[in-house]
């Protein structure tokens, strides 16, 4: 598959206006904004007509020009960069004190490759995915989102609910297709850009959110019985077309093991057998009816303790 990402960087590609500490001369003016990679040198230009001149960091000098060895006078050395040097750096007229130019040294990471991954929990209507970077970048990072329906096919967005957002949602998804989707999650910032491709399946991909309301109740004159009920969860939207079927989890507190039953069709149980007079932990998870994909992550734990005689 032919998969074709074209990212501009241009650096420094924008400026943004310099605080008043910058130079000492009380002149206001932009910053350059130039970024640069940890552990990296970096040079700094002045762009000064006249050759040699004289370098500041937030408005206090910090070397004379010429430390950029084998660089034009202008230039300053910045070697193996790191976070200590960020700031606003100014270059003046070594007689005049006049300011030349000024610098926003921001030092970051190029982004390293999303992981990702989909999951349809609104089946058959979304597939939600989701991405994260290993490591923090430290600079401002944006992320491209597009998927495909097979080779050649059109390429869609796959839209994110906000801008910076990491999570996007697919909603033409076809049911019961053999041909792939893929996702492409390209991560971009002012330092370098790289994609992840990311094919699913639709159905081996359904995993509901927990199932929701779940009630522990007593059961009045059975004291080894517990009442269980819930509802599908608010995110499937057809549970009548597209049933589910449910897993129970309960332990007895102060319990070493807990113990996992079904699953079931039903949104209600009735747990038999159990000690009376004590408390017990119950949670239920679900999974599509036909066994696609995986089962939900646990409904959130709740307790309840058998009907005991007045």
């Amino acid at each position: 598959m032919e998969w074709m990402v074209i990212v501009a960087l241009v650096l420094p590609a924008w400026s943004a206006p310099c605080s008043s500490t910058a130079g000492s001369d009380g002149e206001e003016g932009l910053c350059h904004v130039q970024h640069g990679a940890l552990g990296t040198n970096l040079l700094l230009p002045c762009d000064a007509p006249g050759g040699r001149v004289e370098w500041r960091v937030n408005g206090t000098k910090v070397a004379a020009s010429e430390a950029a060895a084998g660089g034009d006078e202008d230039q300053l050395l910045l070697q193996n960069a790191s976070l200590a040097q960020e700031g606003e750096y100014s270059c003046h007229h070594p007689g005049t004190g006049k300011t030349l130019r000024r610098i926003r040294l921001r030092v970051g990471s190029p982004p390293e490759k999303p992981a990702v991954e989909c999951w349809a929990v609104s089946y058959p209507q979304t597939v939600n995915c989701t991405w994260k970077l290993a490591s923090e970048p430290r600079l401002e990072t944006y992320f491209i989102t597009t998927y495909r329906h097979g080779m050649g096919a059109k390429e869609n967005e796959c839209v994110q609910p906000w801008a910076g957002a990491s999570s996007c949602s697919i909603s033409d998804i076809q049911m019961f297709s053999i041909t792939p989707y893929v996702l492409n999650v390209t991560a971009v910032n002012p330092l370098g850009a790289t994609m992840n491709l990311f094919p699913f399946i639709v159905e081996q991909i359904i995993r509901p959110d927990p199932p929701e309301e779940l009630r522990v109740s007593p059961i009045p004159g059975e004291s080894k019985k517990l009442l269980l009920e819930w509802q599908p969860p608010s995110s499937w939207p057809f549970p009548q077309y597209f049933p589910l079927k449910y897993l129970i989890r309960y332990a007895r507190e102060g319990a070493n093991s807990n113990r996992t039953i079904g699953p079931y069709e039903q949104t209600s149980f009735i747990l038999t057998g159990i000690r009376p007079r004590a408390v017990h932990h119950v949670q239920v998870a679900a999974k599509d009816f036909t066994d696609y994909g995986d089962y939900s992550t646990w409904s959130p734990l709740v307790s309840g303790t058998p009907w005991t005689q007045p």
